[in-house]
């Protein structure tokens, strides 16, 4: 009769083990790496109303690795430069930024917020972060190429 029992919670804890899961952040996609701004877009309701590039010489970078992020940001027509440091994470859909610190404008920024979430849309070394407004509608999204892996 033990045996038979023991055989029967092995065979309960091998299946329980096994059921399926939802898959975890990572194993859908990653953002591991090292992203440059392309372009931004502006939407009207959920479809994309224009698309504004890039000013000669603007540049803005994010690094993203084990769970951490960092931006850079210069543009010829602001000689201060911007930048900013802190966590993240992904789900399926959405990114969230915890910012930590950054240039001054950064700080006084995050005054009034730190945290950061924005639907999130990956599609192999492109992704883009799209910011939405209180009703869920899609409002602006910064465009991201991967440099790195």
């Amino acid at each position: 009769m033990k045996k038979i029992l023991g055989t029967l919670v092995l065979a309960v804890l091998l299946i329980s083990t096994t059921a399926e899961r939802p898959p975890n952040a990572e194993s859908m996609h990653s953002l591991e790496g090292t992203w440059e701004l392309q372009s931004f877009y502006n939407y009207a309701e959920e479809n994309i109303r224009d698309t504004v590039d890039l000013v000669p010489g603007y540049r803005q970078v994010k690094m993203y690795y084990n769970g951490r992020v960092m931006w850079s940001r210069t543009d010829p027509n602001d000689t201060i430069g911007r930048f900013g440091f802190g966590s993240y994470r992904i789900t399926q859909d959405e990114l969230i930024e915890v910012i930590e610190y950054g240039d001054h404008y950064m700080m006084e920024a995050l005054d009034t917020i730190r945290q950061f979430s924005f639907e999130l849309i990956i599609d192999g070394d492109t992704y883009s972060q799209i910011q939405l407004d209180e009703e869920g509608q899609r409002t602006f999204s910064e465009n991201y190429k991967r440099v790195v892996k």
